[in-house]
């Protein structure tokens, strides 16, 4: 019979992984000393009601005593280094079949996978083009796989969905992106290759959101056996975004994702994850085992909330920006400005990326679900038939699965959006084939996603954009200075301007979509609630109706000379159209903690202010004086419309984002922001302009683009 309140009990075992030791099968509250090999004590602890404990943050080496302090019994005990790579026969002596199974890790650790060979095949007709899917979610559920796998199968690839350690019935504990987690990843890509179902012996990796950001990781570490990666809606930053935008917690999305994770790693039967609970029930032991660590998880949310600033001892080995310059394999990304999740900082890494033909990026307005839409969709297939099934592209075999798949993203009874043209048609020879793809540009940009149909905000664009590389090369910084009466003029003001508002993150909702459902932010028209700011609450600064078209694509920067009544104060800024209509179309926004404003030089530019986050670095505003406060819009693609103006306001955070909300300095109204603008000491908006963009004559509908919510214009006090 299963044990109701822990994993079976097994004798004392000492675990050395990277960075840790691991004891399991202790007396339930005994005392428990790690000593170095001269005999210093290095760590004590209480084993928890498992008899487990772990001891973290040590120096790699030999010679490590655990000491039982009830009995006097010792057990050696060596920690991994990062660099540390397993013997090859780890990887080749283990044989994966179909099913749900365990990998074990070069430290030891067991890792649950589900094997699935491509839909309506059998092992036994391999080999097969093989893809990973890797995320601490329920990813080697037995019963259903993640969607990206299940249309990753449909089209004829076997899939491998591996839960990271510390989730679901895989063994160890879980910890965000840490370096055994992307060592378990490399251990995964070697073992699933070395598998005689794997075409080639080399498998690739995909996946979208948490499956997505794993990639980065583990392509940065190099498995020899990799052959590609196709990771979908990621992060640059653990700390940027989506944790401490601004540095500001993100108390939404953030803090209910972690909290998610949280409850993940809750040891089943009693708690975790629905699959592992059903296992355990069903007496999988090497399941039930695996939860032996899991009452030594540390709490993610207090985790992230005891590191308010960027502490990089913690936080560089956790951003995949610090990993993308080491990967050696054909790549494809695809990811959304407004993504509502993970946030639109992704693109501040993409400069870091190999360049090379067979690395592409694909962009466009939306949401954390548009790197399936149509347009993105084709070309993610093509990417992976050319370099995992090393076959001339035939993305047109997904269109049958339509029906399937949209409904889920875009919501019950929305219509099918429109596939493009395969432009593989016809073509027989494999290099011609990939010789097509790798003419692409390097980023591709699907302008005005949901305005391309007579459906507003049905998946589609209306053009695109292509650039050789990112930031892109054409890019003008454009500046337009902050004037009277709330104007935006491309002229010094002559006359000193004064705006005072009061934030108050009370004054709005705090979210533009009411409710928790993350996936009402799919559907093709979002209930938004989008609202004007009460007077007094947030000022703007709007143009003269534009003679031209003006396309901005890459980051921004709101340059402003900030006097405050407190010694802090949050700032959000949100980049808005305002059409000839008299409707508004939400762009991008940017947030600053006003204390976090010290820039680092070597990253900042005109375009792209980078506060380091640092500790050291953070300084109250000085009482009754203006300070330069430089705030950065998250990058973006928009085109504003000749007719149009364009429009920044300055408020409180809070209801320009569907999901996430901000743990602000302020609680009421009672502090006095004032913005500054005279021709020695100019406010500014600087945007990234490129030239000679030629978009479709029609304004797009609003509300209609992706991820865009749109409003009647009303215009703030100070009257921009």
């Amino acid at each position: 019979m299963l044990l109701a309140t822990a994993p079976a009990r097994a004798d004392l075992a000492v675990q050395g992984g990277i960075g840790f030791v691991a004891v399991t099968g202790a007396s339930p509250g005994g005392a428990l000393v790690l000593e170095s090999r001269r005999g210093k004590q290095v760590g004590s602890g209480t084993a928890d009601s498992f008899g487990s404990l772990i001891f973290r943050e040590l120096t790699p080496g030999g010679g490590y005593v655990v000491r039982d302090a009830s009995t006097g019994s010792t057990s050696p005990a060596t920690v991994l280094s990062f660099k540390d790579l397993p013997d090859p026969s780890l990887y080749t002596r283990q044989s994966l079949t179909e099913g749900l199974q365990y990998i074990e890790m070069r430290d030891g650790t067991l890792l649950a996978a589900t094997v699935r060979p491509p839909l309506f095949k059998t092992m036994s007709d391999g080999p097969f083009p093989t893809v990973v899917e890797y995320s601490g979610y329920a990813t080697a559920d037995p019963a259903t796989a993640q969607p990206v796998s299940q249309l990753a199968g449909a089209l004829g690839y076997a899939t491998v969905g591996v839960n990271m350690r510390g989730s679901g019935c895989s063994g160890g504990v879980f910890d965000l992106f840490d370096l055994p987690t992307t060592a378990d990843g490399y251990d995964v890509i070697e073992t699933v290759a070395a598998q005689p179902w794997v075409q080639g012996g080399k498998v690739g990796l995909i996946g979208i959101s948490f499956s997505g950001i794993s990639q980065l990781f583990v392509g940065g570490a190099r498995p020899p056996h990799l052959l590609a990666m196709a990771p979908l809606s990621v992060i640059a930053d653990i700390y940027r975004s989506p944790g401490f935008p601004g540095g500001i917690f993100n108390s939404g999305f953030a803090g209910t994702w972690l909290q998610d994770r949280a409850n993940d790693a809750r040891p089943a039967p009693q708690g975790g994850q629905p699959y592992a609970i059903a296992q355990v029930l069903a007496g999988d032991q090497t399941c039930l085992a695996n939860q032996r660590l899991r009452l030594q998880t540390q709490d993610p949310v207090q985790q992230t909330q005891m590191y308010p600033f960027y502490t990089p001892s913690v936080m560089d080995n956790r951003s995949p920006i610090n990993w993308v310059h080491k990967i050696e394999v054909p790549t494809f990304l695809a990811d959304s400005w407004q993504d509502e999740q993970t946030g639109g900082d992704f693109a501040s890494m993409l400069f870091r990326f190999p360049r090379r033909p067979d690395v592409k990026f694909n962009l466009q307005n939306g949401v954390h679900a548009s790197p399936l839409e149509p347009d993105v969709l084709f070309n993610w297939i093509a990417f992976l038939d050319l370099y995992v099934a090393g076959k001339v592209p035939d993305p047109g075999r997904v269109v049958p699965f339509a029906p399937f798949i949209y409904p889920q993203i875009l919501g019950p009874g929305a219509a099918i959006p429109p596939f493009p043209v395969d432009r593989f048609d016809g073509i027989t020879d494999y290099s011609q084939a990939r010789a097509l793809f790798e003419a692409d540009p390097t980023v591709r940009i699907f302008m005005e996603n949901g305005a391309g149909t007579s459906t507003p905000g049905l998946p589609a664009p209306t053009f695109e954009l292509g650039f050789r590389r990112w930031p892109v090369p054409d890019v003008r910084p454009t500046v337009w200075y902050m004037g009277p009466g709330g104007t935006l003029d491309r002229s010094r003001p002559s006359d000193d301007v004064l705006d005072g508002f009061h934030p108050d993150p009370d004054a709005r909702p705090a979210q533009t979509l009411p409710g928790t459902d993350q996936d009402s932010s799919w559907v093709v028209m979002p209930p938004y609630d989008w609202r004007p700011y009460l007077p007094g609450t947030g000022v703007a600064y709007a143009t003269p109706p534009l003679d031209d078209d003006v396309t901005i694509v890459g980051p921004g920067s709101i340059d402003l000379w900030l006097r405050s009544s407190a010694t802090d104060t949050d700032l959000q800024v949100t980049l808005t159209e305002i059409r000839p209509d008299g409707l508004e179309t939400y762009v991008q926004s940017g947030w600053l903690r006003a204390s976090m404003r010290h820039l680092d030089s070597k990253r900042s530019s005109k375009l792209d202010p980078r506060p380091t986050y640092l500790e050291r670095d953070a300084a109250a505003l000085p009482p009754g004086k203006f300070s330069k406060v430089r705030i950065g819009l998250f990058p973006v693609a928009h085109v504003f419309r000749a007719g149009s103006r364009i429009r920044i306001s300055i408020e409180a955070p809070g209801d320009d984002r569907t999901r996430w909300t901000f743990n602000t300095v302020e609680t009421n109204g009672d502090v006095l922001d004032e913005i500054s603008s005279t021709r020695g000491r100019p406010s500014r908006l600087v945007l990234g302009v490129v030239p000679d963009v030629v978009p479709p004559p029609t304004l797009p509908p609003c509300p209609g683009l992706r991820a865009q919510p749109c409003r009647a214009y009303v215009p703030a006090s100070n009257g921009g």
